[in-house]
């Protein structure tokens, strides 16, 4: 079973763009979107990087359904994860912005691999 082809591609390379974002500029992307986030926790936004290139590299080389539904599970558990921080000043904003892209991406995926089913 193959997922939509091209809305699956698309989104995972733009989900592959994000993750090489937070990848190899976590401090630049720090400063403009969360500036209250602490300078000694910015590994953690290289780990959330390359977990996210690697789950969308394995998106765009398997584009079946299983495994886009799969990403999309993920991104769904990363933003549920994220929810205990809202009511953090200093994380706050941080899993607003984590949590809001992999909420996004996990419906689009969900919706892109044929999760939204009518009968």
């Amino acid at each position: 079973m193959t997922a939509r082809g091209r809305p699956t591609r698309l989104l995972a390379g733009a989900g592959l763009g994000w993750g090489v974002a937070l990848l190899i500029r976590p401090r630049e992307l720090v400063a403009r979107l969360c500036p209250e986030f602490p300078e000694s926790r910015v590994w953690v936004v290289r780990v959330l990087g390359a977990r996210i290139v690697a789950q969308n590299a394995v998106v765009l080389a398997t584009p079946r359904t299983p495994v886009a539904r799969s990403a999309a599970v993920v991104d769904a558990v990363h933003a549920a994860s994220m929810l205990p921080l809202l009511g953090s000043r200093r994380y706050r904003r941080a899993a607003l912005v984590s949590g809001g892209v992999a909420a996004a991406y996990a419906g689009l995926a969900a919706r892109a691999a044929g999760g939204s089913r009518r009968r």
